[in-house]
């Protein structure tokens, strides 16, 4: 290449083609970077979503386990507690079962 003008045409031609590729290449790392940190963010979230949902499950589950075993139930004027109560109609049961089986074994 003798002539300067063709010279600098060419190597001109070879700075944009090579400025046009660093530029898509730097943009395509953008947006595949921006891609990825959307990507993240939103697993991120979830994550976060699903832990406070089984978080507030188990306090929920606790409490209600809780509440079970230690509620007070009013009983006319007095207050009972629930185990008191249960052990209570176990009694009644077991009695009445035993007068259905006296019962039974009268009459036949």
């Amino acid at each position: 290449m003798t002539n300067p003008v063709v010279q600098a045409f060419f190597i001109g031609r070879a700075v944009a083609e090579i400025f046009n590729e660093q530029l898509e290449n730097a943009l395509t790392d953008a947006l595949s970077e921006l891609g990825k940190f959307d990507a993240e963010a939103r697993e991120h979230l979830r994550q976060f979503t699903e832990q406070v949902m089984e978080r507030a499950n188990r306090e929920a589950e606790t409490t209600t386990q809780s509440r079970t075993t230690t509620t007070i139930v009013s009983q006319g004027s007095q207050s009972v507690d629930l185990q008191a109560m249960l052990d209570e109609l176990r009694a009644e049961i077991a009695l009445l079962r035993a007068e259905l089986q006296r019962y039974r074994s009268n009459s036949v």
